[in-house]
């Protein structure tokens, strides 16, 4: 199965610094969760072990050792501010650390960290607000900017376009402190193009930019974007219908939640201010039907049917 890292949208619009070692061991403790199937709670710790670090961010083993072990030292003094609604209808701002508990072990090369109370059910909760990515997207991704800029552009995959992200808000979502940047043109050239170089160069999608002004000044920037048409793995293979006709139940839960959350099948097949659980949902009545798996065989076999 691939590595999918998932994080309520909350958690994803947060305003937060993180360096990039600090997301990256972020992202790879959620996936040591699902993998192991542990889950992620307030009492017991993750363990992330530093050939998980190498394998999936192609660095040398001491650089590895040497990076982690730093990380263990500032990530239990990061914090983050998110919003919610109240039951009351009111808007909430919480402010949480990401860890209550960091280690590193020296002679086994591991990280061991529990998350905060106020981190896990925004991890956690697979409701209808939720982003869900591989971890190959932002794997070669060497800008912090450029794996939380992905992050945030992805929530709208549905749509391929974002709102305005007020300029204020959004430094504060990219993790751009307050005395950097402070230049428009620093802060276009300095973190956006190389955030939109770097995803348009590793990841899965394509992006443009632009900027809002009122009156003189910039006061915002949008973003559209759209799926990078992907190669076929076998030439006129994924033409070729599927032989199979009908799914089992377990199939059927399989691959309705992989479309759902393929950017090339979503810009095709979702309707707008859709939710990821009922597009899932549309996606598996559908494949009850055989000319429903017929129309679908080319995205199903880009995901790993077989």
């Amino acid at each position: 199965m691939k590595d999918l890292v998932v994080k309520d949208n909350a958690l994803i619009n947060a305003s937060y610094n993180l360096d990039l070692v600090e997301q990256r061991l972020i992202l790879l403790a959620i996936i040591q969760a699902r993998e192991t199937g542990k889950g992620i709670n307030a009492n017991d710790a993750l363990t992330i072990h530093a050939s998980n670090y190498i394998e999936n961010f192609h660095v040398e083993k001491h650089t590895a050792y040497a990076v982690l072990k730093e990380a263990c030292k500032v990530l239990f003094d990061r914090r983050f501010t998110y919003q919610s609604m109240t039951t009351k209808g009111n808007i909430k701002t919480t402010h949480s650390r990401w860890v209550s508990e960091i280690s590193y072990v020296d002679n086994e090369a591991t990280v061991s960290l529990i998350f905060s109370p106020a981190v896990v059910p925004l991890i956690t909760r697979l409701e209808e607000r939720f982003t869900s990515y591989e971890l190959k997207q932002v794997s070669q991704l060497t800008s912090r900017y450029a794996t939380r800029l992905y992050e945030l552009l992805i929530a709208w995959r549905s749509t391929g376009k974002t709102p305005i992200f007020e300029i204020d808000t959004f430094r504060q979502q990219l993790g751009v402190a307050e005395d950097e940047y402070t230049r428009s043109d620093n802060f276009k050239r300095r973190v956006l193009e190389i955030a939109i170089s770097q995803i348009n160069t590793f990841t899965d999608i394509t992006v443009k930019l632009q900027q809002h002004k009122t009156g003189r000044s910039i006061s915002g920037y949008s973003f559209s974007f759209k799926a990078k048409p992907r190669p076929k793995l076998i030439e006129n293979d994924l033409d070729q219908p599927i032989k199979l006709t009908k799914f089992s139940d377990k199939q059927i839960a399989l691959f309705s939640n992989k479309l759902a959350y393929d950017l090339a099948f979503a810009a095709k097949y979702s309707e707008a201010g859709e939710s990821y659980e009922n597009f899932a949902a549309r996606i598996a009545e559908h494949l009850i039907d055989p000319i429903k798996i017929q129309e679908y065989s080319p995205y199903l076999k880009q995901i790993g049917f077989k």
